[in-house]
């Protein structure tokens, strides 16, 4: 069985930290970066199946990090989750290309659903 690997970045550690126990704890290969500015070239080198991307970021917003994803012909079958809690971040995220929108404060199970649709589609 292939291992699921999800991508998460957040400039927030908390919010990171408790994504890659609860993804870890169901057998998912978790990769975190924190900074934005690193996450494109991870997300190349381990062709994750989900990217969790936090739209407000310092360095490289979430919206530019999915652009540039979504016009990588290499990443074209990842599945990225913009989530934000941002009043106006729904609209940002999917103009930008993302597959969904998730807003902050998130449900743990709805987050987890999402991804689980996302890796056995």
């Amino acid at each position: 069985m292939a291992i699921n690997k999800i991508f998460i970045c957040d400039d927030d550690r908390g919010i990171t930290e408790m994504l890659e126990m609860v993804f870890e704890l169901a057998d998912y290969s978790v990769v975190v970066e924190n900074n934005s500015l690193y996450a494109y070239d991870s997300i190349k080198r381990i062709q994750p199946q989900v990217v969790l991307v936090d739209l407000w970021m310092p360095v490289v917003s979430g919206d530019l990090l999915i652009k540039k994803i979504k016009s990588d012909p290499t990443l074209q079958n990842v599945y990225v989750a913009c989530m934000s809690a941002s009043r106006d971040g729904e609209q940002v995220a999917m103009d930008a290309g993302a597959d969904i929108f998730i807003a902050k404060p998130f449900d743990l199970d709805q987050i987890m659903s999402i991804v689980g649709g996302a890796v056995s589609a």
